[in-house]
């Protein structure tokens, strides 16, 4: 299937909907309603956030990146709604999101996950993302996993197949 993929603001109303649904989700998965380990990401410091729609025009997933330092960007509220899942809407959001941190220089993503999201840990370590070290904000969330990746070359990822 094919996705739009757009750069939105945080405040979007489609990027808060998704938002909202990914939230709900994990509090039903972990019987809480603020399972959030570290910092909440907000709109001060999530200056890249993406939105995909499908061929309808329905918005299906969405992802966001927060800077950790000058080289290393950190995926935030990366969600795809359960209609969309299994299309490739999770991989159209993480490609976007990976050129646009190649977009701003970052050779590397991190990300934090729940320890129960199993879907989410199967398809990050597909995509080429591998266990890590905690990172701050983080160093003290027990039911957290970590993942990076370093990111290859735009041209390298062309060659590869493209995006």
């Amino acid at each position: 299937m094919e996705f739009t993929i757009e750069d939105v603001p945080w405040s979007a109303p489609d990027a808060v909907a998704l938002r909202a649904a990914q939230r709900a989700e994990i509090a039903e998965l972990y019987g809480t309603p603020d399972s959030e380990p570290g910092i909440a990401p907000s709109a001060a410091d999530v200056p890249v956030f993406v939105v995909a729609y499908d061929p309808a025009g329905t918005p299906v997933a969405c992802g966001g990146l927060r800077p950790v330092d000058a080289a290393t960007g950190e995926v935030k509220r990366m969600y795809v709604a359960p209609p969309a899942r299994g299309t490739g809407a999770a991989a159209a959001v993480l490609a976007a999101l990976e050129d646009r941190a190649r977009g701003r220089s970052w050779t590397r993503l991190s990300l934090e996950t729940g320890h129960r999201q199993e879907a989410a840990i199967r398809f990050y370590a597909r995509s080429g993302y591998t266990p890590a070290p905690p990172f701050a904000p983080y160093t003290d969330a027990p039911d957290s996993l970590f993942f990076t990746r370093a990111l290859p070359a735009a041209r390298e990822v062309r060659s590869a197949g493209g995006i």
